[in-house]
C-alpha cells in the first residue's frame, strides 16, 4: 500500500491581531492571513482530500482553496482548537500585564497551571489523535491537506511522538505554518515542522 501523507497547515492571522482564540473565539481572517496561506501554498493543489476545523479562520480559506481546485472538503468538528477558558479571546499582552503569575505558570506548567475553564490538554490529545486515526482509515494512501490550529497541530505531532504534554508549547507553529507526517507500513514520521512553504 502507498504511504499516506498528510500536510496540516496553521490557519493565517485573524482579524484583531494576537490574542487567546480558542473553541470559544471565532474571528475570521484578515487580508495578511489569506495572504500567509496563499503564500505557504503556492499554486500547486497535490492533495486528495482537505480537512477543515469548522471555525471561520480555517473553514472559510478551506472551502475556497478546495472549490478553486475542485477537491472534496471535510470539515471536522474534532479539529476545533483547544479552549482557553478565561482567556477566551483576551490579547496575550493584557493577560501578560494583568497576570503575569498566572501568564507565566501556564507556560511553565501548560498542563497544570490551565487558564480557568480551559479544555484539558488529555482532552485534547485524544480528540486530536481520534480525529487523524480516523482520517488515517479514511483515506489510506492518500495525500491530505489538514486546515486547524497550532494547539491541534502540537497535540498532534506530541501525540504521534508520545511526548508529555507539558512539553508541546515549546513547538512552534507560525501562522500558515506547515507540518507534514508520513505514515508507511513502519508507522509514522514527522517530516518536517513549521515549515514557511510548501515544497
Amino acid at each position: 500500500m502507498s504511504d499516506t501523507l498528510v500536510d496540516l497547515i496553521r490557519h493565517g492571522e485573524p482579524i484583531g491581531g494576537a490574542r487567546y482564540r480558542g473553541s470559544g473565539t471565532d474571528d475570521p481572517l484578515s487580508a495578511a492571513g489569506w495572504a500567509q496561506m496563499t503564500a505557504a501554498l503556492g499554486t500547486r493543489a497535490p492533495w486528495d482530500q482537505v480537512i477543515s476545523s469548522p471555525m471561520a479562520r480555517c473553514r472559510v480559506f478551506a472551502a475556497d482553496l478546495a472549490g478553486r481546485h475542485r477537491l472534496p472538503l471535510v470539515v471536522d468538528p474534532w479539529l476545533i482548537e483547544v479552549g482557553m477558558g478565561d482567556w477566551e479571546g483576551r490579547a496575550h499582552r493584557e493577560v501578560a500585564e494583568q497576570d503575569p503569575e498566572a501568564h507565566a505558570a501556564f507556560y511553565l506548567d501548560p498542563v497544570g497551571r490551565r487558564p480557568h475553564g480551559a479544555e484539558s490538554l488529555a482532552s485534547l490529545s485524544e480528540r486530536v489523535g481520534h480525529a487523524h486515526a480516523r482520517h488515517l482509515a479514511a483515506y489510506p494512501g492518500r495525500h491530505l491537506l489538514v486546515i486547524a490550529h497550532a494547539g491541534v497541530m502540537r497535540a498532534l505531532v506530541g501525540h504521534l511522538l508520545a511526548a508529555d504534554a507539558r512539553r508541546w508549547y515549546r513547538i512552534r507553529i507560525d501562522y500558515a505554518g506547515l507540518v507534514r507526517v508520513r505514515h508507511s507500513r513502519l508507522g509514522p514520521s514527522i517530516e518536517w515542522v513549521n515549515a514557511a512553504r510548501l515544497p
